[in-house]
């Protein structure tokens, strides 16, 4: 019987685990058995999983060979290495794996927007009802540009952060409902961007909408539809789970979004500072929006090339094995 043949096996592993916890309690003959007893159990779990084997020894060699793992590497990666690869591989990974969902809200975004601009443009009477002429003309001459300057740089910039990345966790988060939630944050805010550049555009300040918007809104819209779409991956989960139970889909979901959620507001700061600095600067028209081009495409870059890489490797954004805890076992 397979777990009776190599039960003493994994009681010695375990053994040796507890022991390696305690410095220099091993010795190097004792290191050695640590990783051949390893290597083996790993195998062991690799068979019992291909065999479909019973989920209680499913859980308890995983449990093992985790602990194993962590005794055979020693300590964890530095901080520096793991700030690296959250940039370069998890948080790229996460977004690539869920781009068509984003992909998806950056087109009905689009499609939002460019439909209602092209209405209030084309139907001035429904743009007049927006607000009284004085106020478009306040709007169009004075308010939209003096917006970005109206407060320190530092002070701006720490503002337009929390509101956005307080926007961008409630559209993750609410992908739990459904992602129905998602829809409605999305449309509003194509909504707002359509009536802004209807009103901009008929008053003759085209060059001045583009040339303020696009140096920090590329990033920040990106992230927003970012969001958007892990929002409704999660949501997608809650309706089908696939293969795997709807609790494990969303605990595994859950913690891959956690990435996700860390690595949007990381994308929120930069473009908060881009909106505080860049935006107002006094540099040329081409050179605030190329920066901006430059920041975007840079984002792309990491997620369509380092994040499929990561994809493809097999990385999800969820913890690590031995990060996980113990697996409760499921039959079924």
């Amino acid at each position: 019987m397979f777990v009776s043949r190599h039960s003493v096996e994994w009681a010695r592993l375990e053994q040796l685990i507890r022991l390696s916890a305690k410095p220099r309690r091993l010795s190097g003959a004792q290191v050695d058995e640590l990783v051949e007893l390893y290597q083996r159990t790993a195998t062991h779990l690799s068979v019992v999983q291909s065999n479909g084997g019973d989920p209680v020894l499913v859980g308890r060699l995983s449990s093992i060979v985790a602990r194993g793992r962590s005794a055979v590497t020693g300590t964890r990666r530095g901080a520096v290495r793991d700030v690296v690869r959250f940039f370069t591989v998890d948080f790229p990974a996460v977004v690539y794996r869920a781009r068509w969902w984003w992909l998806g809200a950056t087109g009905f975004f689009l499609v939002v927007s460019i439909a209602w601009t092209v209405f209030l443009l084309t139907h001035p009477d429904q743009r007049n009802q927006i607000a009284s002429p004085d106020a478009v003309q306040q709007l169009v001459n004075h308010d939209f540009q003096d917006y970005y300057s109206q407060a320190p740089a530092h002070d701006f910039a720490a503002k337009v952060f929390t509101n956005n990345a307080f926007l961008a966790l409630l559209t993750i988060g609410s992908g739990l409902l459904l992602g129905i939630p998602v829809v409605f944050l999305l449309y509003q805010n194509a909504l707002n961007v359509a009536v802004d550049a209807s009103l901009l555009i008929a008053g003759h300040r085209t060059g001045l909408f583009f040339g303020l918007i696009i140096p920090h809104g590329l990033l920040e819209l990106t992230t927003i539809f970012v969001s958007a779409g892990l929002g409704m991956k999660l949501g997608w989960t809650v309706v089908d789970p696939g293969r795997r139970t709807r609790a494990q889909a969303l605990a595994e979901e859950g913690r891959a979004l956690v990435i996700g959620g860390i690595g949007t507001t990381v994308m929120l700061l930069i473009s908060g500072i881009l909106e505080a600095f860049v935006t107002p600067s006094g540099l040329p028209t081409w050179a605030r929006i190329g920066i901006g081009v430059l920041v975007e495409c840079g984002f792309l870059w990491v997620v369509f090339v380092l994040g499929r890489r990561a994809a493809q490797a097999g990385v999800t954004g969820d913890l690590d094995l031995e990060r996980r805890g113990d697996t409760l076992p499921t039959s079924g």
